[in-house]
């Protein structure tokens, strides 16, 4: 019988069917960070718990480490409290951490991948909504509360429904100037933000075969912002290709191996799904959000959308945001005056989405009156950015050039929005209070269009500045 990778991979970390028709699933790999695991710890000790397999689990700090300067003690002594913590709590339990000086932290998201910790056919478990990145390279990545978190670390499991399957077939070219980010957000505009309760996404067809998998990371990432638990993309050479040779990756013969039952990991190809939805890449522009959630967008040659035509159910959502942006209907979403510009965030703060950045603003100035952070996803990519001379580009642009952390994606650190400033960013949420003013105003696109609206200090469509 054709099975897909879900089912393949569910199958394989079940420990038992529960009476209730849930499964007892085992995890591959718990990834921690210092914002949900210090009470998860505290619960540990109160109930006189150890990790179970401290060796499936890895620690970093990202969320409230400021980007400015790393030194420690922090200035903000919640965030340096919350460090010793997490510091502490690896050494009492024997739990490997990418702290400041090992040259491999940064946000959970971009290093799980870069240091070869995630891998194809894997459970991955995480405290933080967007764990469903690591499914980029063919595993099944959950994002948990701290009680679940708990419940990993004590006994490497978790009790869990198996969700329904939709494939999201991207087909075609996709255009010059034109990203990642404008797929996904394409596509939760589509199927709307609660379109993947009870789902879990795969993503397929030439257009996402063809992307890095950098680009295949972005995609995933922000299936939880179309209400998916899961997204994943089914390894292939491209996935194999960008993990050989990592850290944490299987060497020598062993990869090899790896490689065969990776392989076989794939959805096969009669396999059957719940929901089947196409769509036509080359029919995707540069996207931009004009309201408070991810599924507010439009094309950067759309005019931003009027209530009235909007399906009952959503207008009172529409003018809500309409309201809190301070936005006329039908008036176009180009040309909308930006204040902040932030390049950043586990969706795209990988070397290739500081490279689209920089393509922008080489030889360019940032608009007088616009404040603009570039903030690398981790130290390896800081490092690897600057070996290009990326970070020089930026600076003489006029971006502030920072070093690895989630920054202004969550305002949860120093970097924040003040008052009613609007921010072109290349982060994942566009909700009131986000970016940590409570009127701050948000709007979501590609590095690339963040980069030009930084310089044109508008929304601007990016391709005019890369012809």
């Amino acid at each position: 019988m054709a099975k897909t990778l879900l089912d393949k991979v569910w199958d394989a970390h079940t420990v038992r069917t529960l009476p209730s028709g849930q499964t007892q699933l085992l995890f591959g790999l718990h990834l921690i960070h210092e914002v949900t695991s210090p009470q998860a710890f505290q619960m540990l000790r109160e109930a006189g718990l150890k990790v179970r397999f401290p060796d499936r689990t890895f620690a970093t700090i990202d969320h409230i480490v400021p980007t400015a300067s790393q030194l420690r003690p922090f200035r903000d002594t919640l965030a340096e409290e919350m460090t010793v913590h997490l510091v502490r709590s690896c050494k009492e339990f024997g739990i490997p951490l990418f702290d400041l000086d090992s040259g491999r932290q940064g946000i959970v998201h971009v290093i799980g991948p870069e240091l070869g910790l995630t891998q194809p056919g894997m459970t991955i478990a995480c405290g933080d909504s967007h764990t469903s990145t690591h499914g980029a390279l063919g595993g099944l990545a959950f994002g948990i509360g701290t009680s679940q978190v708990r419940d990993v670390l004590a006994t490497q499991c978790l009790i869990m429904d198996k969700p329904k399957l939709r494939q999201i077939r991207v087909d075609g070219w996709i255009a010059q100037g034109v990203y990642a980010k404008d797929v996904i957000l394409t596509i939760i505009r589509r199927l709307g933000i609660k379109g993947g309760v009870g789902y879990a996404y795969e993503y397929a067809g030439s257009a996402v075969e063809a992307m890095s998998m950098e680009e295949r990371l972005t995609i995933c990432n922000m299936s939880i912002e179309g209400g998916a638990r899961v997204g994943y993309v089914n390894p292939d050479v491209t996935t194999f290709t960008y993990l050989k040779g990592r850290p944490f990756a299987p060497q020598g013969e062993a990869f090899d191996r790896a490689v065969t039952w990776w392989t076989g990991m794939a959805t096969d190809p009669d396999a059957h799904f719940d929901d089947v939805v196409r769509l036509d890449a080359a029919s995707i522009e540069p996207m931009v959000t004009w309201g408070i959630n991810p599924g507010q967008s439009v094309g950067i040659g759309e005019p931003i959308p009027d209530p009235a035509e909007a399906a009952e159910t959503d207008r009172a959502a529409w003018a809500e945001a309409l309201h809190f942006m301070s936005f006329d209907p039908g008036r176009p979403v180009a040309g909308t005056p930006v204040t902040v510009a932030f390049v950043g965030s586990c969706t795209n703060a990988r070397l290739s989405d500081l490279r689209a950045a920089a393509q922008v603003a080489r030889g360019r100035k940032v608009a007088r009156g616009v404040r603009a952070l570039v903030v690398p996803g981790s130290q390896a990519v800081a490092k690897a950015a600057e070996a290009e001379g990326l970070h020089e580009i930026f600076q003489e642009a006029g971006f502030e050039w920072r070093k690895a952390g989630c920054s202004l994606c969550l305002g949860m650190n120093e970097d924040k929005l003040t008052g009613r400033e609007i921010c072109a960013s290349s982060s994942n949420r566009n909700f009131k209070g986000r970016q940590g003013s409570p009127t701050g105003r948000t709007l979501l696109m590609s590095p690339a269009m963040v980069a030009a609206a930084a310089i044109v200090g508008a929304v601007t469509d990016v391709r005019e500045l890369l012809r």
